[in-house]
């Protein structure tokens, strides 16, 4: 039997998928298949590391050293053929909080922030949150699959924005963009003078036939707009660790960074997140491989159960990620109904279309990063409810 396939009991743990169901849904008797984190144990290279700095007993001040920069600079490399230099990292608890964080330090109140809905829900919270103006250009979506508006992406450069935001692999329709896509955004931001924050957190889950490839890395001209956003959370399952990086080759934008992170107080990570980061990326990718399989097995075992028992609906086929964008829009059933369904009728809990912006009506997201039993049990829901 796969390890994978263990069921861990996640509840009492303090767990947001787990726990929040009856805050966030209502009601506690519904299988939560909503929040982005696993249902897995990470590798056991982690937990070994992380209990070997656990018996060792003292947590002082701990700094992030030369080594865990090197198993970033490494695995870039290794995993994606970027060559980077260690001066260009910083450290963050979190992506969302990087973000956060570039938003202050590279833009005014009033500012124009880019986004392409549907899209990560803290894209749009982050920009509002810290009075910046949203403009956003939506993707084109045509019997499964989307498509950037380039017409419409450079009439919003036009417009005054001064940062965009992209989502590389895309949250939450699982696209994988192509070097020509890349190529024309990081062309047309370069050309109006904008910079490029790339939320890459989910470049290591990527599927056969595609591959990620961070924008930074295409070219020197496009290297120096962007900062690009990682971290070890969805990939080896470690997002209670709080702990990512920023890669930032521009000397400018990172001085611009460092000076918020003063002004905020922070100037480290917690001593398990630097722990952990660094074991994941020094020792995780034999797991990857293993965890991408199954992955790649709980998409097709997806895809094949709609396809039988739910035709109404259409699966957005995921380039990466482990999240699954489900069109429901052939119900002809409003956002409130499918809700409904889903918790009375299923008893499931799935992320909602429209968190996700213009273009997410009609749609629910969907987790699978979880045992066989489980995925079926959640289908079996799904049926149950929209069936």
């Amino acid at each position: 039997m796969s390890k994978f396939e263990e069921i861990i009991n996640r509840k009492g743990s303090s767990s947001v998928k787990w726990d929040l169901t009856k805050t966030v849904f209502g009601r506690d008797d519904v299988l939560p298949m909503w929040v982005a984190d696993m249902d897995f144990l990470p590798p056991q290279n982690v937990l070994d590391a992380l209990q070997d700095r656990l018996k060792h007993g003292i947590f002082g001040y701990t700094f992030v050293g030369d080594d865990t920069a090197a198993s970033i600079k490494e695995w870039l490399q290794k995993r994606h053929g970027w060559e980077i230099e260690k001066t260009w990292l910083q450290y963050s608890p979190g992506v969302v909080p990087a973000i956060s964080t570039v938003i202050q330090a590279l833009t005014v109140p009033g500012d124009k922030v880019l986004v392409q809905s549907p899209v990560y829900t803290p894209f749009f919270s982050l920009v509002e949150d810290n009075d910046r103006e949203i403009v956003n250009a939506q993707l084109d979506y045509d019997d499964g699959s989307y498509s950037i508006d380039f017409s419409a992406f450079e009439e919003s450069l036009k417009s005054g924005v001064k940062l965009f935001l992209l989502c590389n692999p895309h949250n939450p329709s699982g696209r994988v963009w192509r070097k020509d896509e890349l190529m024309k955004i990081a062309e047309l931001c370069h050309r109006y003078n904008v910079v490029i924050v790339s939320d890459e957190i989910h470049s290591d889950l990527v599927y056969e036939t595609h591959t990620h490839i961070p924008l930074a890395s295409l070219h020197d001209s496009f290297r120096d707009i962007t900062i690009t956003c990682i971290a070890p959370s969805k990939t080896f399952n470690l997002a209670g660790l709080q702990a990512s990086a920023m890669i930032t080759p521009n000397p400018d934008l990172r001085e611009k960074i460092a000076a918020i992170h003063k002004k905020q107080g922070f100037f480290t990570l917690n001593t398990f997140g630097i722990v952990g980061m660094e074991a994941a990326y020094r020792f995780g990718g034999a797991w990857l491989e293993e965890i991408l399989t199954y992955l790649q097995e709980n998409v097709r075992v997806t895809k094949e159960f709609i396809g039988e028992h739910l035709p109404e609906l259409q699966l957005v086929d995921p380039e990466g990620t482990y999240l699954l964008w489900i069109d429901c829009t052939k119900m002809e059933l409003s956002d409130e109904e499918l809700k409904e369904r889903l918790l009375d009728k299923g008893k499931l809990a799935l992320e909602p279309g429209p968190k996700y912006g213009p273009g997410g009506e009609g749609f629910v997201r969907m987790n699978i990063a979880c045992p066989r039993e489980t995925l079926m049990d959640g289908l079996e829901r799904l049926r149950k409810a929209l069936g």
